[in-house]
């Protein structure tokens, strides 16, 4: 059996998952959550993720949910030793800091930012945007000393915040301002085996 990723095709969690498949070569079924009819609520899915979230990989007997965490197993079991997955004690505390990011301030600022537009959400995404344009400023001092996230070489880190960094403008947050962040996901996009997340006409994109 292939590795199943269940998944929303404009979800940054489920294409980071989706990417790093891609890049390891490892082909996979794409399973496609409705989440707007709550497919993601069904007792079914719920079975596989009690949260109630995509994404969420099947590989043989092993289910896993979180976008994350599955990045963990993948590297750990479909990469070479250390590749994408340090296992020098600094660079691995970094990458599980990025990781943090992602989880943190990504999912507060640029990807809160794209939802609200998206699904055009009663709220108001000036805090979102704040928190973006926080994120961004701190991504691009840091980026203009390395190439990747942590280190000369990509790793999950890179993957874990590529998606929602690379579509800020459809939460109404320009990257124009940060050459460091646009010259980084240029290297991510020219990675052998990238595959793009669907762009949609909402925010600076619209």
């Amino acid at each position: 059996m292939p590795i199943q990723l269940y998944r929303h095709a404009v979800s940054g969690h489920s294409h980071r998952v989706q990417l790093m498949l891609s890049l390891l070569k490892q082909p996979c079924e794409l399973v496609n959550i409705d989440l707007l009819a709550g497919a993601h609520k069904a007792p079914a899915f719920l079975a596989l993720n009690a949260f109630g979230q995509v994404p969420v990989l099947q590989d043989g007997d092993v289910t896993l949910a979180d976008s994350n965490a599955i990045l963990v197993y993948l590297a750990s079991r479909y990469a070479p030793p250390g590749a994408w997955l340090p296992t020098a004690p600094v660079a691995a505390a970094q990458v599980q800091r990025w990781l943090s990011v992602a989880a943190g301030p990504l999912a507060f600022g640029p990807a809160a930012a794209r939802l609200i537009q998206l699904f055009k959400l009663p709220t108001d995404p000036k805090d979102a945007m704040a928190r973006a344009t926080q994120l961004l400023g701190v991504m691009d001092a840091h980026l203009q000393q390395s190439d990747y996230l942590v280190g000369s070489t990509p790793t999950i880190a890179d993957i874990a915040n590529y998606s929602y960094t690379a579509h800020a403008p459809e939460g109404g947050v320009s990257l124009a301002p940060y050459p460091h962040v646009r010259a980084w996901l240029a290297r991510i996009e020219a990675l052998p085996g990238f595959v793009p997340m669907v762009r949609t006409a909402i925010g600076l994109q619209a």
